[in-house]
């Protein structure tokens, strides 16, 4: 059996405190709903075990990735109310909002008990995630200054 923690690997949401994800989302207006374990995951764009979004309800499995539950419920956070109330599965957006909701996921990590900015670049790259640079880690410090601007623009804090 892979190691869950191991760099091969991406970090699963039974790996955190139950109540991390609805702690760091709850007051953002997202509700986490879980599924169960052998259940298709509703809203998911890339299907079980990727997080599920449909309007204000981030749908998670105990196996589905903390990254994913994270860049789900940043798409969220960077939609307008409108576009919030008519949400299922497809967060659409543009690209440089796609940007912005990959940098805002990794700085929502280190706001996370029991994971980490480093663990989401780590898993963003197990994952699949592709950029320029060859990382996560190295797009975000070298290569983000269009998310970042978008974020700023919207009035949303990059700490």
């Amino acid at each position: 059996m892979t190691d869950p923690l191991s760099p091969e690997s991406v970090v699963p949401v039974r790996m955190l405190d139950a109540q991390a994800l609805p702690g760091l989302f709850a007051a953002r207006g997202l509700e986490i709903v879980r599924v169960a374990d052998d259940a298709d995951i509703p809203g998911s764009y890339w299907g079980a075990p990727e997080a599920g979004l449909i309007e204000n309800r981030l749908y998670l499995r105990a196996d589905t990735p903390v990254h994913s539950a994270l860049h789900e419920g940043s798409h969220f956070l960077c939609m307008d109310a409108d576009r919030r109330a008519r949400l299922h599965t497809d967060a659409g957006g543009t690209d440089v909002e796609e940007h912005a909701v990959c940098y805002l996921q990794c700085c929502l990590a280190d706001q996370l008990a029991g994971y980490s900015r480093a663990r989401c670049f780590a898993d963003m790259d197990a994952w699949g995630y592709t950029f320029i640079l060859g990382s996560a880690h190295a797009w975000f410090e070298r290569d983000s200054e269009d998310a970042q601007a978008w974020l700023r623009e919207r009035g949303m804090r990059l700490a």
